[in-house]
């Protein structure tokens, strides 16, 4: 299972997750499964640090090495 804290983040931005998946243009059920530790694509994890307002650069602050 892939570990990340994307969850963590959104709530500290004080985010919903249908605030999150419009931002990054995703799907709620998309936000939802990453959030629950399923694994993604790149591009996925690009749109999320998108959506939470941050850079490429900052990958490691949300999305976690096995």
């Amino acid at each position: 299972m892939s570990k990340n804290r994307v969850l963590e983040w959104r709530k500290k931005l004080l985010m919903s997750r249908s605030e999150l998946a419009r931002r990054s243009g995703l799907s709620i059920v998309t936000i939802t499964r990453i959030e629950n530790g399923k694994p993604c694509r790149m591009d996925t994890m690009k749109k999320i640090l998108h959506g939470l307002g941050l850079s490429v650069e900052d990958k490691s602050k949300v999305f976690l090495e096995d």
